[in-house]
């Protein structure tokens, strides 16, 4: 082939990209096609539902992996243990609030996941600290004995999103320091949707009894005391905790022809909260990296580095199962040639962020130029903490985090209407396609699209893209500052 293209009069490098530009229609072509993707993540969902680790359905769903990877077509497939350092698992959580006037009404509340215990309390006096700022906390004055309402904004944005995790610890902080009873969050969704978050960072058992009270209890409660009506609560979070409990990562491989001992990865979160079915976040990308693999083996395609394939776990206690990845690999992590991530439903992909990495949104520009057909072919050089890329970041790994609208995403997000019928299977199935496609090219390109960064060029990193104050307002910073995480030089 290479002789008659030089007859014809082309350049060598036109071979290369004649091959690319074959794959890249082959891998979207079997991408696109009919296949068991819907089927799997209705099993997924409706028949394991919502998966927690350390739960009979988080073991389920991690058998579910292993069975559907090798019928997929996978080389090999394994799980990977890891330790959680806590169970954690809600009780029945009740509340209903009294005025001083007699009346009585229920409160639909849920637990912060995580979080402690509180035995039964009576007649607990609530006091409203607005969205919990130090000025706020110092106008409400003594809390000492009370249940604090807080306000939240609804949610209209990835950027809502981000402010809702990074209020929370400072106000922890400032209700323990103030020996609260407990915290009452307000919903940031509407029409009564519940959901569950966690704030604890690392599977540890949180600092204070929380509870979230859907918004209308809470607004209600608000309008109540800023009338000059006091309100108290019969509160009740019958929490069950426990030592430590083990969760698995499933990894599938398919096999590199050239560089075996080179990799890319393809991942998403298999775990998920339990009052929905977990469709959105994050059922659906498990099943995208499921059925990319299907598609690069149904294409007869052979990558030129391995790929692994993982459904990670514990993602929501903390991305305890990248982390723990990330950490057992960390010797052979000079030969990753990147890490993909999908985690944030089916709205449109709009392009990937590369962890702040300049250098590798130039280079790997022509990997996702096929991506240009989907209108996902931007490259930005931003980072995020929230997802499983973020324990590679910080190893110095190249990193490519799907960029998404919005769409219904945020409205479901670790709510009880976070199901099945929420997903769009068509633009889904255009994810697949670019996530097979980015990693395909990823393992195929002749030199890797950027080296391994050392910890100073990581710290700069962070420190250019400004994540490092959203890691402090976190409470995140200080593994890294302290070199508990992330490579150490």
């Amino acid at each position: 082939m290479l002789r008659k293209l030089v007859w014809l009069g082309l350049p060598l490098f036109a071979f290369a990209s004649f091959a690319a530009d074959n794959s890249n229609d082959q891998l979207i072509q079997e991408a696109l096609k009919s296949s068991p993707l819907e089927n799997n993540l209705r099993r997924l969902t409706d028949e394991i539902g919502g998966r927690v680790p350390g739960t009979p359905a988080m073991q389920r769903a991690v058998d579910w992996g292993v069975a559907a990877f090798k019928e997929a077509g996978a080389d090999s497939v394994h799980t990977e243990e890891f330790t959680i350092q806590q169970s954690w698992a809600e009780g029945a959580t009740s509340m209903t609030a009294s005025t001083y006037s007699g009346t009585a009404f229920p409160i639909r509340a849920v637990s912060i996941a995580w979080a402690p215990a509180l035995a039964a309390g009576k007649h607990v006096p609530v006091m409203d600290v607005g969205q919990g700022s130090a000025a706020e906390f110092a106008k409400a004055g003594d809390v000492s004995g009370k249940l604090l309402l807080v306000h939240t904004k609804v949610l209209a944005s990835w950027a809502d999103l981000f402010l809702e995790y990074e209020q929370a610890p400072s106000v922890i902080a400032l209700a323990v320091k103030g020996k609260a009873k407990a915290i009452a969050f307000m919903a940031t969704r509407d029409n009564d949707i519940l959901y569950r978050h966690t704030n604890s960072g690392f599977g540890e058992i949180d600092k204070l009894p929380m509870v979230v009270v859907a918004r209308e209890d809470g607004e209600r409660i608000a309008r109540l005391l800023a009338s000059a009506n006091p309100v108290w609560a019969d509160l009740a979070i019958p929490n069950k905790v426990g030592g430590p409990i083990k969760s698995w990562n499933v990894v599938a491989e398919v096999r590199g022809s050239e560089k075996p001992d080179e990799f890319v990865i393809l991942g998403a979160h298999l775990d998920s909260w339990e009052l929905g079915t977990g469709a959105l976040d994050n059922g659906c990308n498990a099943v995208l990296v499921i059925d990319a693999l299907r598609a690069i083996k149904s294409s007869g395609l052979k990558p030129h580095r391995s790929m692994r394939f993982i459904l990670f776990s514990g993602e929501e206690e903390g991305l305890i199962g990248s982390r723990m990845y990330a950490v057992a690999h960390r010797d052979e992590l000079d030969k990753a040639a990147g890490v993909v991530i999908f985690d944030s439903g089916t709205g449109k992909t709009t392009g990937f962020s590369t962890g702040g990495r300049k250098d590798v949104a130039s280079s790997a520009a022509a990997l996702v130029a096929p991506l240009e057909q989907f209108d996902a072919a931007r490259l930005i050089p931003t980072a995020e903490a929230g997802t499983d890329h973020f324990d590679f970041m910080l190893e110095g790994v190249p990193t490519f985090v799907a960029e998404q609208d919005e769409a219904n995403y945020l409205v479901n997000y670790h709510a009880t209407s976070d199901t099945y019928d929420k997903v769009d299977f068509p633009q889904l199935k255009k994810h697949v396609a670019e996530g097979a496609v980015l990693s395909f090219a990823l393992a195929n390109v002749p030199e890797r699209v950027g080296p391994r960064l050392n910890r100073a060029q990581i710290e700069q990193t962070l420190h250019e893209t400004h994540i490092d104050e959203e890691l402090k307002s976190m409470d995140m910073w200080d593994d890294w500052a302290s070199g508990k995480r992330g490579r150490a030089k």
